[in-house]
This record gives C-alpha cells, structure tokens and sequence, in this order.
C-alpha cells in the first residue's frame, strides 16, 4: 500500500530523494506544494520533472479532503461538509465579521464524538474516528481559500470548536497547530486559534507541559456539578474541581495564554440568577478568564430550549458587573444547519 506523503516527516522525504540521486532540495519544493500551496496531486508540481513526479506517484498517494456540500446563511456564515478519503463526513463554518475585520474558522478534529453532551447534534454520533493531523489543515486552507474568495480576506481566527473533542484528539491536534503556525505551513500567529474542550484535565495540564501557545476555551455550559453532570457526562470524571485546578496549573504555567468559559444559556435550566452566582464563583478560581454567553441553536431530539434574551442579558449584566469580561454571542447562520454536526449527521 502506497504511503500516506503527507503523513511523514520532512527528513523521510529528504532520504527519500537522496535514494534516488536527488538534491535535498526536491524535498524542500516538495514540501512547500504540500503545505505552503495545498497541492493535492503530483501533478500541480510543475517544478518537478515528470519522471520525479510518476516516482511519487509510484510510492506516495495525497488523500486531500473533498468539499461536497456548502450551505449559505444570509447573516454571512458559510457552512462546509467535506468528505474524507474513506468516505466519513466532516464539517467546517466560516464565521465572518467584516466590519471588525474578523474572519474565524470553526473546524472539527474527529468523526464524530465519544462525549455524548445531550444538547449537542455531534454527540449523537459515534467516534468514528480522530481526524490526521493533514485533514485538519485541510480545513483551514480550503475555508481560507473560500474567505479570500467571498470576502477578499484572509482567516484571522481558527477555533478548534467544530465535531470531536480535540484533547482525545491530541497528537494530530497539535501536529496541525504546528503546521498552520509554520513559516512552511500557512504562518498562523498561536495567539490567533483557540483549542476547545470540555474539560480534560489532565489533557490541559499536558497542554501547559507542553508549553502549546495557543488559548484554550472550556465548554463549561454549567457552573455546578449536579447541572454539569446531566447535560455533560465528562463532568463526572472531571469535577469542576478538578478542572479549576487544571486551569490554575495551565495559567501558571503558560502565563499569557487566554482562558475562556464558553456558556450556553438553556431556557429554566441554567440561566437563573443562582446559576450566574455559582459561574461568578468559578470564574474568581481561576484568573484573567472571559466568558462567552453563547445563545443555543437547536439540535434534532433534544428537549433544551435556548433562554430568553432578556434573560441572557441580564445574565450577562451580573457577571459584568462583578468584574467579569463577559460577551454576549448571537447565534449566526439560523437559517442553515448550524449547530455543530448537523450537517455531517444528514
């Protein structure tokens, strides 16, 4: 069976060629047609000879992600479903907002999802599989393609938010952060992506061990166990003790690195003024966080209702006013398959 080329390292390549009595230098074009240029044939590297190119072609295969659906939200988000090379469906979305000049990409690190949160269409889904590390660079490249396309834009923001839990995805998560960030990858600044979890503590101390730059958001969506426990099963392993304390060990290793507490308002669930009191409490454990107030969208089969806006603001009014750095989040793209999954469940 032909070898994954984008799945080995720089200096198999270099020996690859050195075999052949290639300069170390054919590697070099090689890797910037893969990772600078998102080639996704030998064919497009038309630097190469064509005798160069049919030896690739006899011991390497590229398996690019295909774009198989897009849909178009009125409020500017475009949603993408891509298909893999095995055939699995994967999902992206461009969130734009033009008039700060702000351009994020919500990408996805796992066929579905072995968490089973209840409110979310992705934890319907079975783990199928953790996405490589090429796959999920493919996203980034290809939605950069589109905003470029449709915004005249580049991405400025990537956020690790879309299917999977990118902790149990850890090795290819990391693999892709080190080739978007890479002067031979896309040149992304770390401070610019943000890893989303919810909440593996000993994953986010290994992040902080590590010493990965990126910010880290936590999709708390509960600020007490007994809550947590119902909508997020992974709360009963990893206690909002536990993970306060995972978080104080993060900001004490890593220092610069933004936290962020990403809070789904549900109706006369967690949106009552003894919810806000417990989430103020957390946030004063762990230093320099920001909340995210995210207004729900809707998934297939579940019961929880998103909250009244009034609520919502008052909510966020409370932290506000207790010196927490708090953003209210309108939901975007309503009118397509917006919540996460939902696409790729179809």
């Amino acid at each position: 069976m032909k070898q994954d080329i984008r799945l080995i390292e720089k200096n198999e390549l270099t020996e690859f060629f050195k075999s052949l009595g290639e300069s170390k230098f054919r590697a070099q074009q090689v890797w910037e047609w893969l990772w600078k240029k998102g080639a996704q044939s030998f064919d497009e590297m038309t630097n190469l000879s064509k005798l160069l190119r049919q030896k690739l072609e006899e011991h390497f295969v590229i398996r690019p992600i295909k774009e198989d659906l897009v849909q178009r939200s009125n409020d500017g988000t475009i949603k993408t479903r891509f298909r893999l090379h095995d055939g699995h469906l994967i999902e992206s979305v461009l969130i734009p907002v033009p008039e700060r000049e702000r351009f994020t990409v919500c990408i996805s690190c796992q066929v579905g999802c072995s968490l089973t949160c209840s409110f979310c269409a992705t934890g319907q889904m079975k783990r199928l599989r953790n996405l490589d590390a090429p796959e999920i660079f493919d996203q980034v490249q290809m939605v950069n393609r589109q905003c470029l396309e449709v915004y005249g834009h580049p991405l400025t923001n990537i956020v690790y938010m879309g299917m999977g839990e990118p902790l149990l995805a850890y090795k290819p998560v990391v693999d892709s952060i080190a080739l978007i960030c890479s002067e031979e990858g896309m040149g992304m600044a770390p401070r610019r992506i943000t890893v989303s979890t919810a909440g593996i503590a000993k994953m986010i101390k290994k992040m902080a061990d590590d010493g990965l730059k990126t910010n880290l958001a936590i999709s708390l969506h509960a600020a007490d166990d007994f809550k947590r426990n119902q909508i997020m099963p992974i709360n009963e392993q990893n206690n909002l003790s536990i993970l306060a304390e995972a978080l104080q060990y993060f900001q004490k290793n890593t220092k610069d690195n933004k936290i962020t507490f990403e809070y789904i308002a549900f109706r006369d669930f967690n949106d009552e003024q003894e919810d806000a009191e417990n989430l103020l409490r957390l946030c004063r454990k762990v230093s320099n966080v920001k909340v995210n107030i995210i207004e729900y969208n809707k998934v297939d089969g579940v019961e929880l209702e998103k909250s009244e806006d009034a609520k919502i603001d008052e909510f966020a009014r409370f932290l506000s006013r207790n010196g927490v750095a708090v953003t209210v989040r309108r939901s975007r793209g309503k009118d397509i398959d917006a919540a996460c999954g939902q696409l790729a469940n179809k």
